[in-house]
C-alpha cells in the first residue's frame, strides 16, 4: 500500500510566523507555490499560509494602491497575523488513499506531513495529479504489450 511519504515533497519552503507579508509573497511568486507551512526555529510546525491567505490580505486594486505601497504593507504584516493555525495534517506513514479523501472531502489543495509535531513534507493536489499521470502511463503500457 502507497503510504504520503511515496510522494510527498519532503524540500520544502518554510517561514517563521514572524516573517512578513512580503517574504512570504515572494517565495510563494519564486517558487510557484501556493501554499507556505509555518514553523518554528526547531521545525515544529505552527500553522500553514496559502495563496488564499495572502490574496485576503492584500488591499483592493480598487483601491488604487501602487505596488510600493503594497510592499511597504506588506513589510508591515507578521506572517502570524494572517496564517491558519487550526490546520488538518498527516503523517508519512498514513495511506495515499486516506490522504486522498482528507483533501477531496475538506477541498484542501494541500497537507502538511507532520511526524511528532515535526514537519517532514507536504502533499499536494499536484502530488496526486502526478501519481495519477505514473499510473495511467502503467497502465497504458501494461495493455500494449497485450496488443
Amino acid at each position: 500500500m502507497l503510504k504520503v511519504k511515496d510522494i510527498m515533497t519532503s524540500d520544502i519552503f518554510t517561514l517563521k510566523q514572524t516573517d512578513n507579508l512580503a517574504l512570504a509573497r515572494s517565495v510563494m511568486n519564486l517558487a510557484r507555490i501556493r501554499h507556505i507551512p509555518i514553523v518554528s526555529s526547531d521545525n515544529h510546525f505552527i500553522g500553514l499560509l496559502t495563496h488564499r491567505d495572502i490574496l485576503a490580505a492584500t488591499v483592493s486594486k480598487l483601491a488604487d494602491v501602487d505596488s510600493q505601497t503594497q510592499e511597504e504593507i506588506d513589510l508591515g504584516i507578521p506572517v502570524m497575523e494572517i496564517m491558519n493555525l487550526n490546520v488538518k495534517s498527516v503523517s508519512s506513514e498514513d495511506s495515499l488513499r486516506d490522504a486522498a479523501s482528507l483533501l477531496l472531502e475538506h477541498k484542501f489543495g494541500c497537507l502538511p506531513v507532520v511526524d511528532n509535531d515535526i514537519l517532514v513534507g507536504i502533499i499536494t493536489e499536484a502530488d496526486f495529479l502526478s501519481l495519477t499521470i505514473s499510473l495511467l502511463d502503467a497502465l497504458k503500457d501494461g495493455a500494449e504489450e497485450y496488443v
